[in-house]
């Protein structure tokens, strides 16, 4: 078990989150529940950054990739800790605006952002817009016209760097809906055309090529493809593009197959990245870029624990035996989208022997809603308490009501204190934006 320094079991086989006891998460807040240690998130941003700083002079941002988890709470930790962030939609934009963040550290992300969208984050002074689209060009140049506001703009690029990781989350495939192709032309037409326009400021290139990298090698190559690129604007415009966007992909640790990271390796890939950099700007004499990352995952991932309680044991004589709890793929729908892999402890004592192999199981009413398949696991009774780790990203983020359940509440620890970032939904909750329609009473 990958456990850390704030999130590890006392001596009587506790799991202790944040200085707090798992039991008494239950016993105050209930489950199933979303637990964030702070501590972690703090560490990781300041780790990242101090990389930066000693890597490459300073010369960048960190920017937090909101879709990973998204709520006031935590940018409130990012304005804190004067992080930038990335968004993709007009919710995660309010979002940031509601907890007093300053959306001028922003780049705003999309591969299809709506007209609605586009106007909502120029008007309130979104940072940097990250092109995606050539028809989103003359768009965003006319809005900008219209409110009389020049916009800075980065776009991005898609390099042809497959990283080994799920097909579902490569982001960088020649056929990837994200981003221009650098291979075919299609990055220095827009190019091209951003420069033509008086209402929007080329501010520098991007790529993302994929979430969930452990290998190295693919961040070396993406950053040789795209210095090449700023070198061939620079010979074909004579522009220096001032930002290199490396976008983020940081793998975490999940089960045993994932390499266990401490901080230094986590920030062992943002040095590949700004020492590669600084190479090509020797070798290849373009003009040193502002460097900016965009990890999600790997700052909240591992600061996650969903905790459950376990309801049915369902045991098929020498085929199958399943540990029901009161989650599901509602809270956690990641293992039913793309085979995401967890492990799991009995939370009040992590040191159980493990006796049997079991499948823990949702609640809903899908086969597929299975959290974790065939876990050495040890023998669970009803009751039992289950904490699932690095469910902290792409966990709240991506719940939903189905089956009309509740959402769960997201509880951040730290220091031995604990609150609500996210409250529970209610009954009230669920239904509040249903209607009867007239000619239906």
């Amino acid at each position: 078990m990958n456990y850390r320094k704030s999130m590890m079991p006392d001596e009587n086989g506790e799991l202790v989150i944040g200085g707090v006891k798992a039991s008494d998460l239950r016993a105050k807040y209930g489950t199933p529940l979303y637990v964030m240690d702070v501590d972690f998130i703090k560490s990781v941003c300041k780790a990242f950054k101090d990389t930066i700083a000693n890597c490459y002079d300073g010369y960048g941002y960190v920017a937090f990739a909101s879709k990973a988890f998204s709520c006031k709470a935590i940018y409130a930790i990012m304005k804190k800790l004067d992080m930038n962030i990335d968004v993709v939609s007009s919710g995660e934009i309010y979002t940031a605006l509601s907890s007093g963040f300053d959306i001028s550290k922003a780049y705003f992300h999309g591969n299809n952002k709506l007209v609605s969208e586009l106007e909502y984050a120029v008007s309130n002074n979104i940072g940097v817009v990250v092109i995606d689209n050539i028809e989103e060009i003359d768009l965003l140049d006319e809005i900008c016209a219209a409110k009389g506001i020049v916009q800075k703009v980065n776009i991005r690029t898609n390099p042809g760097v497959e990283a080994h990781t799920h097909s579902y989350i490569q982001t960088a495939k020649i056929d990837s809906k994200f981003g221009f192709s650098i291979e075919n032309g299609d990055a220095m037409q827009a190019i091209l055309k951003i420069m033509q326009c008086k209402n929007l400021h080329l501010n520098g290139v991007n790529c993302h090529i994929g979430s969930q990298i452990f290998d190295s090698s693919a961040f070396r190559l993406a950053v040789d493809v795209m210095t090449d690129f700023i070198l061939a604007i620079d010979k074909q415009t004579g522009y220096k593009v001032p930002e290199l966007n490396m976008g983020g992909g940081f793998g975490v640790h999940y089960t045993e197959n994932d390499p266990k990271y401490t901080l230094d390796d986590y920030c062992n890939y943002i040095s590949i990245i700004a020492l590669a950099i600084k190479d090509a700007v020797s070798s290849k004499g373009i003009h040193k870029p502002r460097l900016v990352v965009e990890p999600g995952r790997s700052i909240v991932g591992e600061s996650g624990i969903t905790l459950y309680s376990v309801g049915n044991i369902r045991d098929i004589k020498g085929i199958k035996k399943y540990v029901c709890i009161d989650g599901g793929m509602f809270d956690n729908i990641r293992p039913a989208l793309y085979q995401a892999e967890y492990e799991a402890v009995i939370a009040t004592d992590c040191n159980s022997k493990k006796e049997e192999i079991v499948s823990i199981a949702g609640k809903c009413c899908e086969s597929g809603d299975i959290i974790i398949e065939n876990i050495n696991f040890p023998k669970a009774k009803r009751g039992d308490l289950i904490a699932v780790f690095t469910t902290g990203a792409y966990g709240y983020s991506m719940a939903s009501n189905y089956n009309r359940n509740a959402i769960p509440p997201v509880v951040m620890v730290e220091n031995g204190k604990s609150d609500y970032a996210v409250k529970p939904q209610t009954f009230e909750d669920i239904t509040r934006n249903d209607n009867i329609p007239d000619f239906l009473k």
